[in-house]
């Protein structure tokens, strides 16, 4: 099994969902396509890691709707238990900052402006989503702790990406200045 296969077994243990909810809901983690999904939760089914029945609805097309087996629930506590792969970072910006000399520099401050603003609204979100939440009452064993914990970690990453943002937008002012006096 993939770490995409793990992830929907991850939701589902949480509560049972259609593919097109999982898919929206993994989206924060895990970008991750309905050509990529349905495939594994047939595969899943298959292997009796979890079940699904069809529910009818009015004015809809009918949705499957899946559900994790005890089975699922054996397999995903075991990957929990093997070492973590090593993380792959694939983020578009990293390479275009790699080519930037090619450009001219109001492009290369476009470019960087444009993550810097993205970062921004996420750290807004991010900050809005956990507001209500008070790390004291939380606990270790509930999915609540580990939301908070999620949450926090995207908050240092995100605020991370946004320090970066600010200190390569003002070399490159900077770079603008002194362009500019030549």
């Amino acid at each position: 099994m993939n770490t995409l296969s793990y992830a929907l077994l991850a939701f589902l243990a949480r509560e049972q969902s259609s593919g097109y909810n999982l898919m929206l809901r993994l989206q924060p983690f895990w970008p991750a396509k309905h050509s990529q999904i349905y495939p594994l939760l047939s595969h899943m089914e298959s292997e009796e890691l979890l079940t699904s029945c069809w529910v009818v609805q009015c004015e809809k097309p009918d949705k499957k709707l899946y559900s994790i087996t005890e089975k699922g629930i054996r397999k995903l506590k075991e990957w929990l238990y093997v070492p973590l792969a090593d993380p792959i970072t694939r983020d578009e910006l990293s390479m275009k900052t790699f080519c930037m000399w090619l450009t001219d520099l109001d492009n290369a401050i476009d470019i960087i402006e444009s993550r810097r603003v993205h970062l921004v609204k996420k750290l807004e979100h991010l900050h809005l989503k956990i507001s209500d939440k008070v790390r004291e009452d939380l606990e270790f064993g509930t999915p609540e702790f580990f939301d908070y914990m999620l949450y926090q970690k995207a908050i240092y990453t995100t605020t991370s990406g946004l320090d970066w943002t600010n200190m390569m937008l003002d070399i490159l002012k900077e770079q603008r200045t002194k362009q500019n006096l030549k």
